[in-house]
């Protein structure tokens, strides 16, 4: 008998239309993402500018592994992988259980306009900078024309030295960042829970299920496979900070540096002492760092629930 031959695909319209469309995406990845990786080298090099960056980066003396050394051997790195850590693993936990439990929660009210309302004043934060929030908080913390200064003046107590009080940075940073990413985080989870299969709460309801045995039985189970792809992805992260909140918002206050000196900081202020090698050897540990925690996490999770892994 003889076989039919199959006809190959040909490029067609459709092909062309979804090629369009994701051309600029591609050119964003290539220019931004890959070309970039080029300047890896650095972190190799006692970096010196001589003419252009490509011909800078081809005279310039090759040291190897002495920028990671000089990292390593730096007095205050224990503060910075201390920090940066700390600061992370605490965020990763109220990042995920305070947006999961505001989603539950706005997922139960009755009204539809003031649960948008609710999620719009939640999420208006995250599209504010840095720089905005820090000249906020710079008018509620100033010393001298503080709001809260300036309460605390007309009641009859004294002024406080905000930018001075170490103890005072570590929850308020955790408040800062939770307060910013909250909308984003919980809008994530909503979303989630509004695909959910509506047929499991009303035979839940059928069986005298409360609103809490619901959320407990149904919802969060059933937001575990989001729940755990998000951390996944805020465990790859673990060694990296947000260079905004921990050198923008305390002002770069030298009192208070060993609250909030991270590896971010660290390469910013490399970069401003025109040791670029270090920065770049920094940088270059944040990243294969992030991707091996990033891949044991997931490792970890496919071991566990292999249904649940991002890979």
């Amino acid at each position: 008998m003889k076989t039919k031959k199959t006809k190959k695909k040909r490029f067609g319209r459709n092909d062309v239309e979804l090629t369009m469309l994701s051309l600029p995406s591609v050119i964003w990845y290539i220019i931004f993402c890959y070309i970039p990786m080029f300047g890896v080298i650095i972190a190799f090099k006692n970096y010196r500018v001589n003419g252009n960056f490509f011909q800078s980066v081809i005279s310039s003396e090759w040291v190897g592994f002495k920028n990671f050394k000089f990292l390593f051997s730096t007095p205050d790195i224990g503060i910075i992988i201390r920090n940066t850590l700390a600061y992370n693993i605490i965020f990763i936990i109220l990042n995920i259980a305070v947006p999961v439990a505001l989603a539950i929660l706005i997922s139960q009210l009755r009204s539809k306009r003031l649960a948008k309302g609710y999620q719009t004043a939640m999420f208006m934060p995250y599209f504010l900078s840095w720089v905005v929030v820090s000249s906020l908080v710079w008018a509620f913390l100033s010393y001298e024309k503080g709001f809260v200064n300036m309460l605390a003046v007309d009641a009859g107590m004294e002024a406080t030295q905000w930018y001075m009080k170490k103890e005072f940075w570590p929850p308020f940073l955790v408040f800062m960042n939770l307060w910013k990413g909250l909308g984003y985080n919980m809008v994530i989870y909503l979303a989630a829970i509004t695909g959910l299969d509506a047929g499991y709460y009303e035979a839940a309801v059928i069986d005298g299920a409360g609103k809490w045995q619901q959320a407990r039985y149904i919802t969060l189970p059933l937001l575990k496979t989001v729940i755990i792809l998000m951390f996944i992805m805020a465990v790859g992260r673990i060694f990296y900070s947000d260079f905004g909140l921990f050198y923008q918002v305390p002002r770069d206050s030298n009192s208070i540096y060993n609250q909030v000196y991270t590896i971010d900081v660290y390469v910013y202020k490399m970069l401003m002492t025109s040791t670029t090698g270090m920065a770049s050897a920094a940088a270059l540990l944040q990243s294969v760092v992030g991707c091996i925690t990033i891949l044991a996490a997931n490792f970890i999770v496919r071991k566990v629930d292999p249904d649940s892994a991002m890979m």
